[in-house]
């Protein structure tokens, strides 16, 4: 757990800076909208720099709201007041929805995005263990507003530590269940018994999202995890996913920890394709995420088809990571034509 004090001086910097950083901007916004389009007009091109400070606008207004929302609902039934923690909890996942639904609609907005699900209907209700693709940093927004906001599961984050430098994931996403583990620690053991601990009472409308390829993938960051693998000397497994075209190899620890901690508990897939290749402001920037079609979709398998042999489970992860994969590698670089409900 980490130190109350460290998390004191980080939040000293973050949200005070926030809060000037959103103010200054939106002061400024004549100025930067004009330098944009000015930019734009040089350049030439479906505008990005203009979408880019709209979206940059609005992302800076949902993180000054937001904490001024947390400030709002910390002095209104603070977790001093034990009695009403379950309340204090409701309050902040409907604030954490309510945040992830605004950024994601601006970006939609703003990039021209088109956005198709599949698979939703069929989740039906909680418990279960979300493995969900990770591609971009618009995929951290995809569970809080399709799993969460239109199906209303209640679920649990194991996410990457960095995050919390954003000040509303940090003081939202600290009152509610939630793993901010280190990336590059090999997931120590104190880290992989709070993951285990997410599984633990998950009742109906909950559960535990992890992203079992722990980062983005790149090429590099391929090169990196199959080394990884190849120095398990597990050369069955470095065959199986050396296959993958575009995702990383699945993480044992985090995942093989959760499927442990909850041997019955439904296991949902999640993959999406159209933020690939959009990984830094530069691809931004040249207009690469504009009008944009991102197809996701989800399916559910019951956790009596996840093995009970401990050693059979990680093959298992990794067969259904290769569908996923293939799934990923029939939707691009072209979207189909005819993609599942557009919105």
């Amino acid at each position: 757990m980490e130190p109350a004090l460290a998390r004191l001086r980080r939040r000293s910097l973050t949200v005070p800076g926030m809060l000037a950083l959103a103010t200054a901007a939106w002061l400024a916004a004549p100025l930067l909208l004009l330098g944009a389009l000015a930019v734009d007009g040089l350049r030439g091109g479906p505008w990005p720099a203009t979408r880019l400070a709209v979206f940059g606008l609005v992302y800076l207004a949902c993180e000054a709201l937001g904490l001024v929302a947390s400030f709002v609902l910390w002095a209104a039934g603070g977790p001093w007041r034990r009695a009403s923690r379950a309340r204090f909890e409701d309050w902040n996942f409907r604030l954490q929805v309510l945040w992830a639904r605004a950024l994601f609609a601006g970006a939609k907005r703003a990039f021209g995005l088109r956005v198709g699900c599949a698979g939703l209907e069929g989740l039906g209700a909680g418990p279960a263990l979300v493995f969900l693709r990770h591609a971009s940093l618009a995929d951290t927004l995809l569970p809080a507003v399709f799993l969460s906001g239109r199906l209303g599961w209640r679920l649990r984050y194991v996410l990457k530590r960095e995050l919390l430098l954003d000040p509303c994931l940090d003081v939202v996403g600290q009152r509610l269940p939630n793993v901010f583990v280190r990336r590059g620690s090999g997931q120590s053991e104190p880290e992989i018994a709070a993951i285990r601990g997410l599984a633990q009472g998950l009742g109906p409308g909950e559960g535990v999202l992890i992203y079992p390829e722990g980062t983005r993938a790149s090429p590099e960051r391929r090169r990196r995890a199959l080394e990884r693998v190849a120095a398990t000397g597990d050369t069955e497994r470095l065959a199986r996913v050396r296959a993958l075209r575009h995702l990383l190899p699945p993480r044992s620890g985090g995942p093989l920890a959760l499927l442990d901690a909850a041997r019955e508990v439904d296991v949902v897939f999640g993959v999406h394709a159209g933020f690939d290749g959009v990984t830094k402001l530069g691809d931004v920037l040249s207009g690469a995420l504009v009008g944009r079609r991102v197809e996701l979709a989800f399916w559910r398998v019951p956790g009596d088809d996840v093995p009970a042999d401990p050693v059979a489970r990680l093959p298992w992860l990794d067969a259904r990571w290769a569908e996923l994969d293939a799934w990923v590698a029939k939707r691009l670089p072209e979207m189909p034509a005819e993609p599942s409900r557009w919105t």
